[in-house]
C-alpha cells in the first residue's frame, strides 16, 4: 500500500461510509451515486476503501471503542475507519512505520477540512493508539478438540457472532476458519469470454480452471471497459456456471429463467443455446434495466422479457405476452441468504438477522412450486441458490419431494460450492427432471 494522498477516492469513500454508518443502506445503492467524474484508478480505490472498511468493520469497531468513550458525528468516524483499514493493510509490511505516521497525518489533515480542528485532535491520538490495538494475530486455531472461541473469531473475523456459531455447527471449526479466512479477502475479479471465434483474448487476462472464465489483471480497467461495452467479455464469477452447466440449455430448446435480474445467468444460458427461445421473468424493481442491458446481447435467441412475479400467477403474465406456458428447462435461481458470495457483497453479514434462515426457506419452497408448474413433461428444472446453507438447498429440495408436487420429479444431479474448496463463490444446483 502507498502512502495515502488526499484524493477523490479517499474523501469519496468517507462520505459513502459515513452514509452507510447513520443508515445502514446498501453498498451497491450506495457505490451507485458515485460521480461519473470519479473513474479508473480512482474509482478502483474508492471501493476498495469501502470494502475493506465494511469487511473489517466488527474487528475496527471493537477496537476503536475500547479507545473512544462518546463516539464523533458520522463523518469524523468515517475517517477512523478508513484510517484503521489502511492500518489493517498496512500491517506486516517492511515500510509500516512510516506508513502508520503517513496515515496518522493524512486522517488528522483531512478531519481539519471535514470536521473541526478539535475532532482533529481526537484523530490524532485515536488512530495512533488503533495501530496498536489492530496489531493482535488472529485467535489460535483450537487443537485437542477443543471448541472454537466462537467470540474471539467473530470479532477478528468480523462476522456476527451468531452466524460463527451456525457455521461451526454445520461445517466445524476447520471449514468455519477457511471461511471466515476467504471472506475477509477482496473478491477476484473474473471475466467470461464471449468473443467470436479466431479473436485473441488479451495477456491481462489469465486463463483459469473453468473454461471461458478469466481472472482479471489488477490495472487493466482501461483495456477492460471497451470489452465490456462491445459485449466481448462480461464481468461474472465461475460459481454462476453451476447451475446453468446443470440446466445444458440446447440448441432449439425453449428455456425459461425465473428471478432472472440482474440478468447474468440469462446470458450465460443464451450463448450455451445459440438458438432457441429464451423467456426471462421477475418482478418489476430497479434491477430490471440491468435485466434489459443483458438481454440486449444475447445474439441468435430469441429473447422474452417478462415483468411479474412467479408466485403470483405467472401463467396468466405468459399468456398476456402470448408466450408459451411450459418450457422445456426452466432455472430458478430464488433469492436467499448470499453466504456463499460475500467476498463480492461484503454488507451482507451486517444485514442478515437469524430468522432469515427460517424465512428464505419457506419463500424458496413456494418458488420452487410455482417453477415445478412451469416445465413441460419430460422437462428440467434447476434449483440454485448462492448460498452454502443446508437449510435454503439440500432441505428445500427434499421438502418438494415430500409434497405431492414432488411427484412427477427425480432429483438427476446436484452441485455444491463451498468457496474455501472451489476457490470461487459458493453456490448450490440441484437438477430435477419430469417424467
Amino acid at each position: 500500500m502507498s502512502a495515502p494522498a488526499a484524493s477523490g477516492a479517499w474523501l469519496a469513500a468517507v462520505n459513502l461510509l459515513a452514509r452507510w454508518l447513520e443508515r445502514s443502506e446498501r453498498l451497491d445503492t450506495l457505490l451507485d451515486t458515485l460521480p461519473a467524474t470519479l473513474k479508473g484508478a480512482e474509482r478502483a480505490r474508492c471501493q476498495h476503501l469501502v470494502f475493506g472498511v465494511v469487511r473489517h468493520y466488527g474487528r475496527l469497531d471493537a477496537a476503536l471503542g475500547r479507545l473512544i468513550a462518546h463516539p464523533p458525528r458520522f463523518s469524523t468516524r468515517a475517517v477512523l475507519f478508513v484510517a484503521g483499514f489502511e492500518l489493517i493493510e498496512s500491517a506486516g509490511k517492511p515500510e509500516a512505520d512510516g506508513l502508520v505516521a503517513k496515515i496518522v497525518h493524512h486522517a488528522v489533515e483531512q478531519t481539519k477540512t471535514l470536521a473541526s480542528p478539535a475532532e482533529a485532535r481526537l484523530v490524532n491520538a485515536v488512530v495512533r493508539k488503533l495501530a496498536a490495538a489492530l496489531a493482535v494475530a488472529a485467535p489460535a486455531k483450537p487443537m485437542n478438540g477443543r471448541p472454537a472461541d466462537a467470540a474471539a473469531l467473530a470479532e477478528y473475523f468480523s462476522h456476527p457472532e451468531w452466524l460463527i456459531k451456525a457455521w461451526l455447527a454445520q461445517f466445524g471449526a476447520e471449514a468455519t476458519r477457511s471461511l471466515l479466512e476467504w471472506n475477509q479477502q477482496p473478491a477476484t475479479a473474473y471475466a467470461r469470454w464471449r468473443g467470436a471465434d479466431g479473436i485473441p483474448v488479451p495477456e491481462f487476462l489469465k486463463p483459469t480452471a473453468w473454461a471461458g472464465f478469466y481472472e482479471v489483471a489488477s490495472g487493466h480497467w482501461k483495456e477492460v471497459e471497451p470489452l465490456l461495452k462491445n459485449g466481448t467479455i462480461y464481468l461474472q464469477d465461475p460459481g454462476t456456471r453451476l447451475a446453468v452447466g446443470l440446466l445444458a440449455p440446447q440448441a432449439g430448446e425453449s428455456v425459461l429463467d425465473l428471478c432472472a435480474a440482474p440478468g447474468g445467468k440469462s446470458l450465460l444460458i443464451a450463448d450455451a443455446m445459440k438458438s432457441g427461445k429464451l423467456v426471462a421473468m421477475d418482478v418489476p424493481g430497479a434491477r430490471i434495466d440491468r435485466l434489459k442491458e443483458n438481454l440486449a446481447r444475447v445474439q441468435g435467441v430469441e429473447v422474452a422479457l417478462v415483468q411479474a412475479d412467479v408466485l403470483e400467477a405467472p401463467t396468466l403474465a405468459l399468456r398476456e405476452h402470448k408466450l408459451a406456458e411450459e418450457y422445456d428447462a426452466v432455472l430458478i435461481d430464488v433469492p436467499c441468504s448470499n453466504t456463499g458470495v460475500m467476498r463480492h457483497r461484503a454488507d451482507v453479514k451486517w444485514r442478515l438477522q437469524e430468522g432469515d434462515f427460517k424465512k428464505h426457506p419457506k419463500q424458496q419452497l413456494a418458488l420452487l412450486h410455482a417453477a415445478a408448474r412451469l416445465v413441460a413433461p419430460g422437462g428440467r428444472l434447476v434449483y440454485s441458490t448462492c448460498s452454502i446453507d443446508k437449510g435454503e438447498n439440500e432441505r428445500v429440495v427434499t421438502e418438494f419431494f415430500n409434497s405431492r408436487a414432488g411427484g412427477p420429479f427425480k432429483l438427476v444431479d446436484s452441485v455444491q460450492s463451498f468457496p474455501w474448496v472451489t476457490g470461487h463463490d459458493g453456490a448450490g444446483a440441484f437438477l430435477l427432471r419430469r417424467s
